[in-house]
């Protein structure tokens, strides 16, 4: 009765036992276990085709490169080529074989054309990738009485009443009546549009309530 017993208490000790031998043995071997994440996200970025595996590539036709912005350009098996680089403050980039050329006003999709037109003398079909890493250039700054005054990342559709909003709202004493916007026109003049707050959350001229641009200024005194 007492060896039975004895076993009978030995026998789930020496199961787990077995267990945690097979697992370790299962950690230990590399092929046994699929490889981390990381590592395989980084070996299916490495082999795959612009626009495989980052499907966000293209998905903004209509955004515009400005200066400032910091593009990833990636050129299919070529790692000589294949870099980060910052748009210039005139709005061009340099590229080895490429060479300088215009980035600013273009969107990556057209990017990607010139860049491959261009590469078309030096490489059999390539196939270029551009994406914006960092959106620098569409930025609104937000000015005066407001809760978090600074340069906030712009949409197509921002208006002076989302940037308030943005900006945490109005301070105590903020003239909301004499709020404005500063634009730098094409011929380098800087324009000034007012903007009643009152007035426009009333209903009353709705057309103050603009759509902001890149580099506008909004200024609540």
């Amino acid at each position: 009765m007492t060896q039975s017993m004895t076993a009978y208490r030995i026998m789930p000790v020496l199961t787990l036992l077995v267990l945690v031998s097979i697992g370790a043995f299962a950690q230990s071997d590399p092929g046994s276990r699929p490889a981390a994440p990381a590592a395989a996200a980084a070996e299916k970025q490495a082999g795959a085709k612009p626009g495989e595996g980052s499907p966000a590539a293209h998905s903004d036709g209509s955004y515009v490169i400005g200066a400032n912005d910091v593009l990833a350009i990636n050129v299919w098996k070529e790692p000589d080529i294949s870099r980060s680089v910052p748009v210039r403050s005139d709005g061009k980039i340099s590229l080895p074989l490429v060479g300088e050329l215009q980035a600013g006003g273009q969107t990556p999709r057209q990017l990607e054309q010139e860049i491959t037109k261009r590469l078309q003398s030096f490489i059999s079909e390539p196939e270029v990738t551009v994406i914006v890493t960092d959106s620098k250039s569409q930025k609104v700054n937000i000015l005066g009485m407001v809760a978090r005054p600074g340069a906030y990342l712009l949409t197509s559709s921002t208006t002076v009443l989302d940037a308030v909003a943005m900006a945490g709202g109005f301070k105590d004493f903020a003239k909301q009546k004499s709020m404005y916007v500063l634009r730098q026109a094409a011929d380098g003049t800087q324009q000034r549009i007012l903007f009643n707050f009152k007035e426009v959350i009333k209903g009353k001229n709705p057309e103050q309530n603009i759509r902001l641009q890149a580099g506008d200024t909004v200024v609540i005194p």
